[in-house]
């Protein structure tokens, strides 16, 4: 092991940066040499890359998005891009790649996987919180806490005007962000695209809630749930109870990342080079019980990870 390569690629996290940070640092303790490919897996089969060495990843911990860029690549789930890339990790002498990203990225590691010898290590940063085998990902904490924030300050306007205010959050296909935001935020509901839901009986929630004597409330909903104004829209034609939605968007993506989010970069970091150093392959870094872990990469792409049925229950509780 001499040389290595690190890619980020898809959706940018807050921590990525801290993540590149500590890969750099402990590699060269190792006495490696390390490469970054700009703009993800387009970087790779373009082999547009840099020399990274610890000054030039100094004063990056606290900044948000990726020093290396990133981008999405269909190109490198078929095999011309695969063939590219491959070849590009043999013409830089790659003993083993780092892949900072999501679920998607770690699908694209291991299809190149089947194309080169060099060694591959995933690093879940990701705000969705999506990678199976891992309770959580490098940027989720940041994206939960951007979104409370904002919440915090909805609910003052909701309750100074008696308004329900639906909060959309990030969450294509699934629900980890709203959920843990919603139970975090105190919402009074919390749509998943996970559980599908019943319109009678959420106006029907609003108008017991309204004839309990509570006249405003939060509805925290992914964006995967549908059209989340029409649905502000049919509560107020249904409940007559005035209703906004407010998009919180890319702001969940952006942003210095928590204390959490830059620990946990310091330690997925860690524990991807000292899988290279003994000559580990096809794996991904995680979290499980309070241990880092390693998962095999082929698990963390083949499964999908269960949303905390446990913790919706526990919100709909605690908004009574």
């Amino acid at each position: 092991m001499k040389k290595i390569g690190v890619v980020t690629s898809g959706g940018d996290a807050p921590g990525m940066n801290a993540a590149i940070r500590a890969v750099v640092r402990l590699a060269y303790a190792r006495g490696l040499q390390v490469i970054g490919f700009r703009h993800g897996w387009g970087g790779l089969i373009s082999n547009d890359f840099l020399s990274l060495t610890p000054r030039s990843v100094s004063g990056i911990v606290q900044a948000g998005g990726t020093m290396l860029h990133t981008c999405r690549c269909p190109e490198i789930m078929m095999e011309e891009g695969l063939r590219k890339a491959a070849g590009h990790i043999a013409e830089n002498k790659l003993d083993g790649l780092v892949v900072i990203g999501g679920d998607g990225s770690f699908r694209a590691a291991s299809a190149l996987s089947r194309y080169t010898g060099a060694r591959m290590i995933g690093v879940p940063a990701t705000i969705d919180n999506d990678v199976f085998g891992t309770d959580e990902t490098i940027g989720f904490d940041t994206a939960v806490n951007t979104a409370v924030s904002d919440i915090d300050k909805i609910r003052d306007t909701a309750t100074s005007l008696d308004r329900i205010f639906i909060v959309e959050v990030m969450g294509r296909k699934r629900g980890f962000i709203a959920c843990m935001v919603g139970l975090s935020s105190g919402a009074e509901i919390i749509l998943v695209p996970e559980v599908p839901f019943d319109h009678e009986a959420l106006y029907r929630s609003i108008r017991e809630n309204v004839a309990a004597g509570k006249k405003s409330g939060i509805i925290v909903a992914a964006e995967g749930i549908g059209d989340t104004g029409r649905l502000a829209r049919d509560i107020e034609a249904n409940t007559g109870v005035e209703t906004r939605l407010s998009i919180i968007g890319y702001a969940q993506r952006g942003g210095n990342p928590s204390a959490r989010s830059r620990y946990l970069a310091a330690l997925f970091g860690e524990k991807a080079v000292e899988l290279l150093a003994r000559d580990d392959s096809n794996a991904v870094v995680g979290l499980r019980d309070g241990h880092i872990i390693r998962i095999s990469l082929e698990e963390a792409c083949r499964a999908d990870k269960p949303l905390d049925l446990e913790a919706l229950r526990l919100a709909g509780q605690l908004a009574r």
